[in-house]
């Protein structure tokens, strides 16, 4: 069983150096808080805000918690940069104290607690990059919670934090689907121990279930109420059979790589491995639970990226679990028997990774938001989606030239940043994957119908051949880049469209309706980077 320490934190740092790590602390939030004000939203968050703005139960992509986040903090500071990413930094901090608070609970050592809270501000993702909106931010700080609330069990052995562990398991799965990846890590926590017996046979463990699945319902009602469109949507990648490729393995590793960090990786890799032979071996609960809640999620996207590009942010939830458990192994090697080498050298690793980390994270922050220049021309990963507003600028100029009433695209990229700069002044409409809008309130259609639009795709666009079976009418306005830092990024048609009034709600399974192949697209992204 896991050894819980005397409640009386070691406060084994100086009061010099506690005092400068929480003025750091404090500069890297106000970092965070600059960056999410000043840098554009980018498409996907766009995507996600435009979610806010409907009351649906849930959406074809995700489950709807992050449309939450972003409504809440757009209530708060309106539809801004800033008001659509605030839940953001709110869920990093959230996340960070949870993170302490669980090193602090299984360490009592001050040293190790300040590395933990270090090491995530170490890597790019939380360091800045959670700043940026998606369902991870959501997943993380409950996912978080969730493992929090199991160490209060271990540490308390009150089974009522079982209930606690399933609200906030309900609310991980509200935010994305991906949590059930620590399903095997709590099974583990509750059946390898000594104590597997008792939680077998308490009803805490089975009630925590049902929380979940409560809190979660409104998930299951909107799938169950749309042929369980979403599960079969994003479940679709678990099946798909492609070639192998190392090429999507290098990817996956090196974004995560790029995001944790090309020391602290390793260390927490590591650190890892080692907690779990000590968690497995000494039946230690936190150990196995925090353990195998990173490596068998991790081990599945390595795998999968065999045949699959891996999503860069798919494996965020993991990693501050891993953090957790790289600072408090550290206080355990002594004890496990290694010798002072080891020790010496682990500790030098974990703050190397800090201090490589942390200036990385600003120089990535100063080149988002203060430098002129782009270093990389299109395929910089910051600047790629840049430029909308001046596309956005051309659209409303050649509506006024054409008299068109609304715009219509193909992309949901497209669609969301249009609808983001425009700020709703004129109906823009995906008018393909309408799967991807299931419920969602009328655009204008009584500015759509029978009227002159704009249709604006970018010139490579496969979609465009759709409007080719219908009796719209496409009369060439202009061609349009979107401009980052003096460098076109994307090549954009403007078409008048005439003679057609797009069907918001086709039937499924209807070229109109039909959601990305989302095999297809693996396949083709594949092909394109040979």
């Amino acid at each position: 069983m896991t050894s819980f320490p005397d409640p009386y934190l070691d406060r084994n740092v100086s009061r010099r150096a506690f005092w400068v790590i929480g003025a750091l602390l404090v500069a890297l939030t106000a970092m965070r808080l600059v960056y999410a004000g000043l840098f554009d939203l980018r498409t996907d968050e766009a995507y996600y805000w435009t979610w806010s703005k409907e009351n649906v139960l849930s959406f074809l992509d995700h489950p709807p918690m992050i449309s939450w986040f972003i409504r809440a903090g757009t209530l708060i500071f309106g539809d801004t940069n800033f008001g659509a990413r605030f839940a953001g930094i709110v869920a990093m901090a959230v996340t960070q104290l949870l993170l302490a608070d669980i090193v602090r609970r299984v360490t009592q050592d001050l040293r190790a607690v300040l590395l933990a809270v270090l090491m995530s501000e170490a890597a790019l993702y939380y360091g800045l990059l959670m700043a940026k909106v998606a369902p991870d931010v959501a997943l993380i700080p409950f996912a978080m919670a969730m493992l929090w609330s199991l160490v209060r069990l271990a540490e308390s052995h009150d089974g009522r934090w079982w209930l606690a562990a399933g609200v906030f398991g309900g609310l991980a799965l509200l935010s994305k689907l991906t949590v059930v990846m620590f399903v095997p890590g709590i099974l583990a926590f509750m059946l390898v121990p000594e104590w597997r017996g008792r939680w077998l046979r308490s009803p805490y463990p089975w009630l925590a279930v049902l929380i979940a699945l409560a809190i979660s319902s409104p998930v299951l009602i909107w799938n169950a109420g749309h042929d369980w469109a979403s599960f079969r949507f994003q479940f679709i990648r678990a099946t798909t059979n492609n070639e192998v490729s190392l090429r999507t393995l290098g990817d996956f590793l090196g974004l995560q790589f790029g995001q944790v960090g090309f020391i602290l990786m390793p260390v927490i890799l590591s650190a890892v491995v080692v907690t779990a032979w000590r968690g497995y071996r000494r039946r230690e609960p936190v150990a196995i639970l925090l353990a195998t809640c990173v490596l068998v999620p991790f081990f599945y996207f390595a795998w999968k990226s065999l045949t699959l590009r891996v999503g860069d942010t798919w494996p965020m939830f993991l990693w501050p679990a891993g953090i957790a458990a790289a600072a408090i192994n550290l206080t355990k090697l002594a004890g496990d028997g290694w010798s002072p080498r080891v020790v010496r050298a682990s500790y030098g690793w974990s703050i190397a990774a800090v201090a490589t980390g942390i200036p990385l994270v600003v120089l990535v922050f100063l080149y988002g938001v203060a430098a002129p220049w782009n270093l990389i021309g299109k395929n910089d990963p910051l600047g790629g989606e840049g430029g909308y507003q001046g596309l956005a600028d051309r659209a409303l100029a050649e509506m006024k030239t054409t008299g068109a009433t609304w715009i219509a695209t193909t992309d949901y990229r497209t669609y969301a940043m249009l609808r983001w700069h425009l700020k709703d002044k004129v109906p823009v409409v995906q008018v393909n994957e309408r799967a991807r809008f299931i419920g969602f309130r009328d655009p204008g259609m009584d500015r759509i119908k029978e009227q002159t639009g704009l249709y604006i795709a970018q010139t490579a666009d496969n979609q465009r051949a759709l409007l080719a079976t219908t009796s719209a009418v496409l009369t060439s306005v202009a061609e349009v880049d979107t401009i980052w830092r003096g460098t076109a990024m994307k090549h954009y048609a403007i078409d008048k469209l005439t003679g057609w009034t797009p069907d918001l709600t086709p039937k499924p399974d209807t070229p109109f309706y039909r959601w990305p192949a989302l095999a297809e697209m693996t396949s083709a992204i594949r092909i394109a980077s040979r």
